[in-house]
């Protein structure tokens, strides 16, 4: 296991590590395809399928390429059912969506996220939503002035599982990507931890298992809640 005694950095995911994904993604998704197919139940199911979501079930399924890609991939899986889109403005859409959703934090974050500022560490979030729903939603969540650097996959850095988004972290912060720590829900979150050189911290507050996670994390914790007393440990 990688240390955790020298780090100088956190870089955090956003959904389903600073905010439970199925309290707020399952629902904002279930509600976003009805929407989308305008009253329609077989485009419903259409656009269901290509999202790889459980309209029954009103859940994302695993495999779902939603969860951890970006909000382009996301309308291009609705775009699927949808024959003659606009793509660029069903991405718009999406997006403007996915910024006014009320979000559920995993944990009670602005006092965990004051705590690990004052023992010096720089905060940081890459997500694979869009910067401006980043900014809505931590800024909603009251915690966006905690943070030294927040980026989405349309920032100008790339998206995960690319590592240059995190890399693009140590460089604003003049951090050794050794001493920092990518902390996520999925896969691409620790794949692009490993290849940028960080020690990798996997939570379970998103859909992936612990079994799906532990082959890529240094570590792998139940919330960002339980960071402090790793960090202390």
């Amino acid at each position: 296991m990688a240390s955790n005694s020298k780090l100088d950095g956190i870089l955090f995911d956003k959904d389903g590590t600073l905010f439970d994904f199925r309290a707020t993604w399952d629902t904002w998704a279930g509600e976003l395809i009805l929407e989308l197919a305008d009253g329609d139940a077989a485009r419903a199911g259409d656009i269901a399928y290509h999202m790889a979501f459980d309209l029954e079930l009103g859940q994302f399924l695993p495999h779902s390429p939603v969860i951890a890609g970006t909000g382009r991939e996301a309308a291009e899986c609705a775009a699927r059912a949808l024959p003659g889109v606009d793509l660029d403005a069903l991405e718009a859409r999406m997006n403007a969506s996915a910024a006014a959703a009320p979000l559920t934090p995993a944990v009670p974050l602005s006092p965990l996220l004051k705590g690990l500022a004052a023992s010096g560490l720089a905060l940081g979030v890459m997500t694979n939503d869009s910067e401006m729903g980043a900014h809505a939603h931590l800024q909603g969540a009251g915690v966006a002035d905690h943070f030294d650097f927040i980026a989405g996959f349309d920032s100008g850095f790339g998206a995960k599982p690319d590592a240059a988004p995190l890399l693009a972290f140590c460089d604003r912060m003049s951090l050794t990507p050794a001493r920092v720590a990518m902390v996520g829900d999925s896969a691409h979150d620790l794949i692009a931890g490993r290849a940028a050189g960080m020690v990798t911290i996997g939570v379970l507050t998103g859909i992936a298992t612990e079994a799906d996670l532990s082959p890529l994390a240094d570590v792998v914790l139940r919330d960002i809640g339980a960071l402090p007393d790793w960090l202390a440990t």
